[in-house]
């Protein structure tokens, strides 16, 4: 793959743009082009990894969650960079159906305790392992375009 070169801070530059069919497994498609297009831009190994995390969950939240598991509607993924920022947005058709169900409001912290008592669905880690992978998730919504964006950054401010 063709290196390109860091962006001047405050002027994004798009990466990598791709669409999956939103089909079960497709998220190992996303983390490997995604690992793919950030490689060599700063990210420590073990950072990478929790960044490939984070892709592979989110992707699998949009093919599930967001498209319903339905092939003809993709699921969309764009990576920029912004200075010291790489950012990976993951985006589904799914917006409006999850503003009027339990996903719009703030999902319930993942107790262990309470999921091994069955207090809890043994489900529902994605979003809380997300933000624990990457250094900024932000949400969006707009009409039927739910995206999640997932910020993981190269420079100093990061950690290992």
């Amino acid at each position: 793959m063709t290196q390109i070169a860091r962006p001047a801070a405050g002027k994004p530059r798009r990466l990598d743009a791709f669409e999956l069919p939103s089909e079960p497994g497709n998220e190992r498609l996303a983390l490997v082009r995604v690992a793919g297009t950030v490689k060599g831009l700063g990210l420590s190994e073990a950072r990478l990894e929790k960044l490939k995390t984070a892709v592979a969950e989110a992707t699998m939240n949009a093919i599930e969650h967001g498209n319903q598991n339905r092939a003809e509607i993709p699921v969309e993924v764009e990576v920029t960079q912004d200075g010291d920022d790489i950012i990976v947005a993951i985006s589904d058709q799914g917006g409006d159906a999850q503003a009027g169900d339990k996903a719009a409001a703030e999902p319930e912290e993942p107790d262990l305790v309470k999921k091994l008592e069955g207090g809890q669905s043994p489900r529902g880690w994605g979003l809380f392992l997300i933000r624990n992978m990457v250094d900024a998730v932000n949400v969006t919504t707009n009409g039927q375009r739910h995206t999640i964006w997932l910020t993981m950054r190269t420079g100093g401010a990061a950690h290992a």
